[in-house]
């Protein structure tokens, strides 16, 4: 496991990009839970966010593509809406402990 950051730089209902190891991944916490993606559509290949840190929609309910608009389930990655829908991100097994939020790659 690779440690990302403390858990008080991830608000609740937030999201944050990270590099690591030269991977693009990115974090969101919602509802007290973290979940871990690799940063990359299912349709282009392309990063997600729009400014850095950037990967929830307006509403802060759903993971946004940038390019495309695509919309993402937080919980589980699944595209619902916009042209790479019944694809997924590619969820990375993570965890939150008293340190922080920590990822596998």
């Amino acid at each position: 496991m690779k440690f990302l950051c403390p858990s008080h730089e991830l608000a609740q209902d937030s999201s944050r990009g990270f590099d690591l190891d030269g991977r693009k991944l990115f974090a969101v916490r919602r509802e007290g839970r973290v979940y871990f993606y690799i940063n990359r559509c299912p349709h282009r290949g392309v990063p997600l966010e729009w400014q850095p840190d950037r990967f929830l929609d307006p509403s802060a309910s759903m993971i946004q593509c940038a390019t495309h608009g695509a919309l993402f389930l937080i919980e589980n990655g699944e595209c619902v809406a916009g042209p790479c829908a019944g694809q997924s991100l590619t969820p990375l097994p993570g965890r939150e402990d008293a340190q922080g939020l920590w990822v596998q790659l």
